[in-house]
Order: structure tokens, then C-alpha cells, then sequence
């Protein structure tokens, strides 16, 4: 025995609303994803398009800089000109989407090299962020690191190391922070390392956050 119309017209619609609830979520998903892998554009100099991918009161918190993120894109663009080269190998993320703002952990490398110390690195991290979708738009509201381990790589072979400066900075990126400070661009503070209190404290934050 068949429903009803009107029972079916109800099970149609809510259909209908389930539907558009779940291609909702993928989207706003997807706009969170593609904010993660826009990092590229850090890499290839794009200075306009990394500016996007931030709110304009967006902040950043990573081993050579603190502060608002466009101050930090002029940053960027003057260690483009250093003798300091990066690149980021970006992960697929982790998201906790409570309708207009999400908490987003990625997973992260960073291989660095000063072309005039013959010295590189790659720093295993992630970035934990606060995106929030404003008029309709996903961007990132604050962007920290968190640093699990790291290490020098030699390009042209061995050089001369200042283990003194090396043990100046936390064993999971001491070997970035070597790195930064040879190249003029030095950490200034102690930065979340994997399982520390910074960890612990930023993440309890930012659930904190995503909850209110």
C-alpha cells in the first residue's frame, strides 16, 4: 500500500533539505581544503593570492614571525629576496566545521636552504588554524605552528655547524631555527612543540573558540 501524497510530499522535502544540507557541508569543506593547499602560493611568489586566503584582521604565529597576516606576506616577500629559499609540502587536513567557523590542523614541511651556506633543512610541523566564512567567504582568522621534529640537510656537502646556536632552540626545530637566524630572519619566542603545553593550551583555545 502506497503512502499517502501528503506523506510522501513531506519525505520528498526533507530529502530535499538532508540533500542540500550535506552538498553545503562539502562545500564549505572543500573552501577549507582549497585554504590549506593555497599555501603553494607562498612557494611561487604569488604575494596577492596568499593574501586571500586571509581575513583582513588575520593573524600568524610561526617560528620568524608574529603579527597580522599581510605584514607577514611583506615579510615573505623580503625573504623571497634573501639568500633563504623555502618550500612547503602541505598534508590534507583535519577539519572541525561547526557551522561558520572551523578549527583546521594540517600537517606540514618546510625545506629551507641559505644558498650562500651551502645549508638547508626540513622541519616536520602543522599548522592549526581559526577559519571563519564572513559574507559568505572562508578565510583564516589565525594561523600557529606547531613543531614536531626537524633536521639540516647538506646540498653540497658537509659545513661547519655552531652547535651552541643549535641548542639555543627546542630539539624539534632547532635545525629551522639555525637556519632562520643565519639568514636574518631569527625566532624570538618559544613556539608549540609536539606534545608540549603550548600544544595543549593552543588547542584547548581554539575548541574554545569553534564551541562559542
Amino acid at each position: 500500500m502506497s503512502a499517502p501524497p501528503s506523506t510522501r510530499s513531506r519525505i520528498t522535502a526533507e530529502a530535499t533539505a538532508q540533500d542540500s544540507r550535506c552538498l553545503a557541508y562539502l562545500e564549505d569543506r572543500q573552501s577549507i581544503v582549497d585554504l590549506m593547499t593555497g599555501w603553494i602560493h607562498r612557494d611561487l611568489a604569488e604575494w596577492d593570492q596568499l593574501r586571500e586566503l586571509f581575513h583582513p584582521d588575520g593573524t600568524i604565529e610561526i617560528s620568524w614571525f608574529e603579527g597580522l597576516a599581510s605584514d607577514f606576506v611583506d615579510g615573505s616577500m623580503r625573504m623571497g629576496e634573501s639568500d633563504l629559499r623555502t618550500k612547503h609540502f602541505i598534508g590534507a587536513p583535519v577539519v572541525a566545521l561547526n557551522v561558520h567557523k572551523a578549527t583546521v590542523e594540517t600537517n606540514a614541511v618546510v625545506v629551507g636552504e641559505n644558498v650562500r651556506l651551502d645549508l638547508g633543512c626540513s622541519t616536520h610541523a602543522r599548522f592549526y588554524d581559526q577559519v571563519e566564512k564572513r559574507n559568505g567567504a572562508w578565510k583564516i582568522a589565525r594561523r600557529q605552528g606547531i613543531y614536531d621534529f626537524s633536521y639540516f640537510n647538506f646540498p653540497m656537502g658537509m659545513v661547519e655547524i655552531d652547535r651552541a646556536l643549535v641548542k639555543k632552540y627546542p630539539r624539534e626545530y632547532a635545525s629551522l631555527g639555525y637556519l632562520l637566524e643565519k639568514s636574518g630572519f631569527p625566532v624570538k619566542r618559544v613556539f608549540a612543540t609536539k606534545g608540549s603545553n603550548l600544544e595543549k593550551t593552543m588547542k584547548a583555545n581554539g575548541q574554545a573558540w569553534l564551541a562559542a
